[in-house]
């Protein structure tokens, strides 16, 4: 059966122009809609370093700019706010993002293809 249907494709003949439509399924491309996906700004606030995983889980799926709050963290210990922040780093280094702080208290995670502007009230993310 599989060798009549390729023979009668490559013959020229096949079932659809005989008029036997019974093996074929008609798709209405007039309501076919295309999911887009659209990026998300989204805010996270972290208190200790713990809380670093669901903005790192975002940023990795790749649509999600991440504006993060990291002033609980700073007021209540250095040492994890910097492990954070380079854990962060490493993250945005792995998917091609950008990574800034803003302020005192956020920081800007962006995918791959957004850039954060840079101006004098900017800076780096250091360690």
């Amino acid at each position: 059966m599989v060798f009549s249907k390729i023979k009668d494709l490559l013959s020229g003949s096949s079932d659809f122009e005989n008029g036997n439509y019974e093996d074929y399924l008609e798709i209405d491309t007039s309501q076919a809609k295309v999911q887009k996906n659209k990026i998300i700004v989204r805010p996270f606030t972290i208190n200790e370093f713990n809380d670093v995983k669901p903005a790192l889980d975002a940023i990795r799926e790749g649509y999600t700019v991440a504006l993060i709050n990291i002033r609980p963290l700073k007021d209540k210990d250095l040492v994890e706010l910097k492990r954070a922040v380079n854990k962060l780093k490493k993250t945005c280094d792995a998917i091609d993002g950008d990574i800034a702080g803003f302020g005192e208290d956020w920081v800007v995670v962006t995918p791959s293809f957004a850039r954060v502007y840079r101006s004098q009230d900017m800076s780096e993310v250091e360690e």
